[in-house]
């Protein structure tokens, strides 16, 4: 068998046909400035981001069964590994537009239908050899692999952020690396502070809950770790930020490998997310290992404050996870 890859993954894999305008996204309308096409997608992003850092990725998800399949050539050149993913002439990317506005907030209007997911016999052989497993919200079709996964040992990390309903919440109790946009988190939780929103999403089983809110930074808790705390922004130039999020999942998972505590995985996804701002596409900025080592250390460089907020003790946890649980 081919080695595998120490971080894997499924879910969105897409082509984005990209419109970037002169005017902010509010403005109502604007002049084109540049067109492009490129290759997107939750997961696919997330395991390039990885490789360009200089971790070892794989998709595992549905692909075209096509030699010459235009995505699976596209994660090839981009350094991940394709070999285990199963196979299927149906199989197509999420087709998707984006208009990018000229503060590098974007709108994203996107055709889902499609091959998701994995096999539902994906080898628990390949399972096994792995590190992590990011998923998005289309793994609530394979939710029986990503519970496998998590039996065989793996590390789940969730990236939900449309999907509701019994099969959402079943995905988000699976995942010990809970990374959520701060927006999304309300809706599912009905809190509205970030620090109410870490203790409603925590559960005695969860390595991290982690909440991004874009240029207002980043929210998170960790097992082990005494507080809820507050990353600021980096403060970059923002071009574009198609792809952020998803560089953030694939630092983090590269960062969880590596053996990083809760603060730095958050500190060096980051700061690599922070970096894919800098430039246009979901991909082209995606930052090298030095550039993120580099912009950590920048006398600029945010540090944590801890949230001033009242945490849940030992003793309510179990509480907290039956009222999820019946959620």
């Amino acid at each position: 068998m081919p080695t595998v890859p120490s971080i894997l993954g499924f879910g969105a894999i897409a082509i984005d046909d990209i419109v970037y305008v002169d005017q902010p996204l509010s403005a109502g309308k604007g002049k084109v400035l540049q067109s492009a096409r490129a290759f997107g997608g939750n997961v696919a992003t997330a395991l390039v981001a990885v490789a360009r850092l200089g971790g070892s990725a794989g998709f595992v998800g549905w692909l075209g069964s096509a030699a010459d399949d235009a995505v699976l050539c596209d994660l090839v050149a981009s350094g991940v590994e394709t070999v285990f993913a199963p196979r299927h002439s149906n199989a197509r990317p999420v087709r998707s537009r984006i208009t990018v506005g000229s503060d590098g907030e974007r709108f994203i209007a996107y055709d889902d239908e499609a091959m998701l997911g994995t096999a539902p016999n994906f080898p628990d052989e390949v399972l096994s050899r792995a590190t992590v497993l990011i998923v998005d919200s289309y793994a609530i079709g394979s939710l029986d692999v990503v519970a496998r996964a998590r039996d065989l040992g793996l590390a789940i990390l969730c990236d939900v952020e449309w999907s509701s309903g019994p099969a959402t919440e079943r995905l988000i109790a699976l995942c010990d690396h809970l990374i959520l946009p701060l927006g999304f988190a309300r809706i599912a939780t009905g809190r509205r502070s970030p620090a109410e929103i870490l203790d409603a999403l925590w559960l005695p089983s969860r390595s991290a809950v982690v909440l991004t809110d874009g240029g207002r930074g980043v929210y998170y808790r960790g097992r082990g770790e005494a507080g809820l705390w507050h990353l600021p922004p980096h403060r970059v130039e923002v071009v574009d930020s198609t792809g952020a999020g998803d560089c953030f999942h694939g630092a983090y998972a590269l960062a969880l490998t590596r053996g990083a505590d809760t603060a730095g995985r958050v500190a060096f996804a980051a700061a690599a997310a922070a970096h894919s701002l800098t430039g246009r596409g979901g991909r082209e900025a995606l930052p090298t290992d030095d550039q993120v080592t580099e912009l950590l250390a920048s006398t600029n460089a945010p540090s944590p404050v801890e949230l001033k907020h009242a945490r849940l003790d030992a003793a309510t946890e179990p509480e907290l996870s039956e009222e999820i649980s019946r959620r």
